[in-house]
């Protein structure tokens, strides 16, 4: 679990995506995380098919070296991706406020508990998911519909 968007950066992940020069696209992107395209693309059709207001950024970030994807409602953050070899980890911010909407959703045990032990950045914390199968992908989305619901 990370709180710091920007470092959403694990110590034995090798880095991906650190050309400032090349913005990614979807064809660098499915190159590197290979099969798991599938779940990106899961991920990216329910936004679109259901959130059409979405913005959709890439940015190249100094303090860490590489390409971030971020998804924006007017404004406010929704998810971060970073993009690894083999794969692709989505990082969830949340206030303390989202505490009981999430300790009351239906995620995995698991992800509870990492968002209850993860360390706070002053009132916030974030989930994150690297992504291995389809349930990820489920969770994810969960995620997604938690997020538009804080105001």
């Amino acid at each position: 679990m990370i709180c710091n968007p920007k470092s959403n950066i694990h110590p034995m992940e090798p880095m991906v995506l650190n050309d400032k020069s090349v913005m990614p696209n979807e064809e660098i992107v499915f190159s590197i995380i290979r099969d798991k395209r599938i779940l990106w693309q899961k991920i990216m059709n329910y936004l679109h098919d259901n959130h059409a207001d979405i913005t959709e950024v890439w940015r190249y970030y100094n303090d860490g070296k590489s390409w971030l994807f971020r998804t924006l409602k007017k404004g406010k953050t929704i998810f971060w991706i970073r993009v690894l070899e083999d794969t692709f980890r989505i990082a969830f911010y949340f206030s303390d406020k989202a505490e009981i909407m999430i300790e009351q959703s239906d995620l995995p045990e698991s992800i509870k508990n990492d968002f209850r032990d993860a360390k706070r950045f002053n009132t916030t914390c974030g989930i994150s998911i690297e992504m291995a199968e389809s349930a990820d992908a489920d969770n994810a989305i969960k995620l997604i519909e938690l997020k538009l619901q804080l105001k």
